[in-house]
């Protein structure tokens, strides 16, 4: 992935007013939570994930960058979605807390298909995952097979026109303010239809 201007921090304002400042998640550290929490050893997401030791110590100590495909790799590993790498992890409360995120001030998560922006970034304990995606796809020949992954997903289009491509339904073509709730366990993959890159909101749920 290429290297992001480091975003904003989200402000969180926690019951009586107070507010916190949220900075995007440490994605080692993220990593090495994620995989301790399977109980697997570093050789064992390694060979889950497909690569070397030595690339997922690095990664886990801060010690490279990873590119998208390797990004990929892990995600499928760990078998989440790649912005869930990005998500904190989960709270026991989540009482009266709320985050803005102001226009433009999303973090940043550009792939090869999609440009993501996602929203609430800095709040821990989510149960959806709300990001703004710029579909610059515009054939499924981009796409390396279907994405999948656990949970539902509801996507609405913001702007142009967009194909919804499912692994079980004919294709659907969607303009502004259509929607479409579906199980993401199906494959599926967006493109845009329109001349400039369509974008959409997307909300995936975290279980």
């Amino acid at each position: 992935m290429d290297d992001p201007k480091d975003p904003l921090p989200l402000r969180l304002t926690r019951a009586g007013g107070a507010e916190e400042e949220a900075r995007p998640v440490d994605l080692g550290a993220r990593v090495r939570d994620l995989r301790q929490a399977r109980n697997w050893t570093l050789e064992q997401a390694a060979r889950q994930a497909g690569m070397a030791r030595s690339t997922l110590s690095k990664i886990e100590n801060g010690q490279m960058s990873p590119t998208y495909d390797v990004l990929k790799k892990l995600a499928q590993g760990l078998e989440i979605t790649v912005p869930q790498l990005f998500t904190p992890p989960r709270r026991a409360q989540a009482n009266g807390r709320m985050a803005v995120t102001q226009a433009g001030e999303g973090t940043a998560q550009a792939t090869a298909t999609y440009e993501h922006e996602l929203l609430a970034a800095g709040m821990t304990g989510k149960r959806m995952l709300p990001y703004r995606a710029r579909i610059r796809a515009r054939s499924l020949d981009e796409f390396d097979g279907w994405v999948r992954h656990d949970g539902e997903e509801f996507l609405l289009v913001l702007t142009g026109t967009i194909r919804l491509c499912t692994e079980f339904y004919a294709p659907l073509d969607m303009k502004r303010g259509d929607s479409a709730y579906y199980d993401a366990t199906m494959g599926h993959n967006v493109i845009s239809t329109s001349r400039e890159d369509a974008e959409i909101l997307w909300v995936t749920s975290l279980g």
